[in-house]
């Protein structure tokens, strides 16, 4: 540690202030005061607005639990994996209530800590493991303000802080643009799926696109999914190269250690699906983001084993691009048709109450198979660019993180107005 900086612990820098029980009745879907949550947290800190998830309050409330912008907060469950501990700071330009599972952070002394750096210190590895190792709970782990108070600290100068905070924030707004490029680039890619999968847009040597929604380009049709696709009901048995996958809603296909920390398959897993590369699987699990369920292709693994609860399927032959549909899929183009076939929400065992028959019966837009393969090739450019980015994103956080924790500890040292030192 540097001789100009010393140790203290969090309670003797900062308090912390529970938030208000505000009542789930009064709670709307739209309204002025934001009722806040471990959700509007990012797992790294920052403020996330959940957009058209997020509640209103719509009851009065002691006024002391109207925050303002500036006002720094810490997530007290954790509602989310990777949640707890985070903090984040209140943004300008709306109303936002001090909920009951958020932490109100105050500093005690403004001439020994400067809000900003707190924030980069409250997010540093030693202080979120810290709050993780404490944790109480386990469904649900949860923190208090005493456990998180008893954190060892190091604390540089007050300009040093300033300075160390400047840094990381000009990192910060690296790391923002090229997430809101990547938000963009998702963007364009999604109108350019849903122009040019529905024949609304298309290659000029495939022809003219649509002339209207019900009205069919030339050279496509209309067939059932088991025309185009065969169902796939092969077992595992006795193959031992079969890695036991789930679907997750966002990600497709995980394997069942990442995912629940074990292979949940247990004697089940002869009975599962053998999936090969590049075939479909359909999970009738709902989410927030695919409530009628997701279907995705397996291109990671030569052959996996999936849950026997799946509709599994391949293309028939020649005729159909797997690559095509695997966008078509993706954009959701069947939601429609499965909402009306699922005929009474979710079972005891979460998945949606939907026949193989029903399933199988659904229609499918069919272009000629080289206008399939031109689509599906410029959808993987897109695909590719994001890719990219995504790299480029994950190594500027993992560089800042490097940066952060040299920062925070004193082995990269700052210049500043009052420190002419310079170590690098």
């Amino acid at each position: 540690m540097p001789v100009e900086w010393c140790t203290s612990l969090l309670g003797d820098l900062i308090s912390i202030k529970h938030g208000y029980a505000f009542k789930s009745q009064h709670f709307a879907d739209s309204g002025e005061c934001v009722v806040l949550t471990p959700g509007n947290f990012f797992e790294e800190g920052g403020f996330r607005s959940r957009g058209e998830h997020d509640r209103y309050y719509t009851a009065e409330f002691p006024p002391e639990y109207l925050l303002k912008a500036g006002d720094l907060i810490v997530a007290m469950t954790e509602q989310a994996e990777g949640l707890l501990g985070s903090p984040a700071i209140i943004p300008a330009g709306g109303k936002y209530l001090h909920n009951q599972r958020l932490g109100l952070v105050s500093i005690r002394d403004q001439r020994r800590l400067h809000r900003d750096f707190l924030f980069r210190l409250l997010n540093a590895d030693p202080v979120r493991r810290h709050i993780s190792v404490t944790a109480g709970g386990t469904k649900v782990r949860h923190t208090s303000p005493a456990k998180i108070l008893s954190t060892r600290v190091y604390l540089p100068p007050l300009p040093e802080q300033r300075k160390i905070a400047e840094i990381l924030s000009t990192w910060d707004r690296a790391i923002e643009q090229i997430g809101d490029l990547i938000a963009a680039k998702q963007r364009l890619k999604k109108g350019l799926m849903q122009q040019i999968l529905a024949g609304k847009l298309r290659f000029p040597q495939f022809g003219r696109p649509t002339g209207g929604p019900d009205v069919l380009p030339a050279g496509w049709s209309r067939a059932r999914l088991s025309d185009v696709f065969e169902r796939v009901t092969r077992t595992v048995g006795d193959a031992r190269d079969a890695e036991p996958l789930s679907i997750t809603a966002t990600v497709g296909f995980v394997r069942q250690r990442d995912k629940f920390s074990r292979v949940i398959a247990g004697k089940q897993l002869q009975d599962y699906i053998l999936l090969r590369r590049g075939e479909f699987a359909y999970n009738k699990g709902n989410s927030d983001a695919y409530p009628q369920g997701c279907i995705h292709r397996l291109m990671e693994y030569e052959q996996a084993a999936v849950p026997h609860v799946y509709f599994c399927f391949r293309g028939k032959g020649d005729n159909v691009d797997p690559g095509f549909y695997a966008f078509y899929f993706q954009l959701g183009l069947l939601n429609g048709q499965l909402s009306r076939l699922i005929n009474s929400g979710v079972r005891n065992d979460g998945l949606l109450n939907l026949p193989a028959d029903g399933f199988f019966k659904m229609t499918l837009l069919v272009p000629p198979v080289p206008e399939q393969k031109r689509i599906a090739v410029a959808l993987r450019v897109c695909d590719a660019e994001l890719s990219a980015l995504r790299r480029h994103l994950a190594a500027l956080q993992q560089q800042k993180k490097g940066l952060m924790q040299k920062l925070l500890t004193g082995k990269v040292r700052v210049t500043t107005r009052e420190t002419t030192e310079d170590v690098s």
